[in-house]
């Protein structure tokens, strides 16, 4: 169940990473210093979510199985 927790938790961070990326691509927008394809960067944004979502559900469910276990030995 910690590993299952670690590596969701990895994957979390990985997709808040790459939200601040996109983010920081779009905040360069029309600056001329980069170029930015807005509708890359949604479906990116929306990846990102998605991903931090389902990661953030494999916390609260090994959580959960944790404190049934528990549950179970006490």
């Amino acid at each position: 169940m910690l590993s299952s927790i670690a590596s969701a938790t990895a994957g979390m961070t990985r997709a808040a990473d790459r939200l601040e990326a996109s983010a920081n691509r779009v905040a360069r927008f029309g600056t001329g210093l980069a170029d930015v394809d807005l509708p890359t960067e949604a479906v990116e944004v929306t990846m990102a979510q998605a991903d931090f979502k389902a990661n953030a559900s494999v916390v609260r469910v090994a959580d959960a199985m944790a404190k049934a276990t528990i549950n179970i030995l006490a």
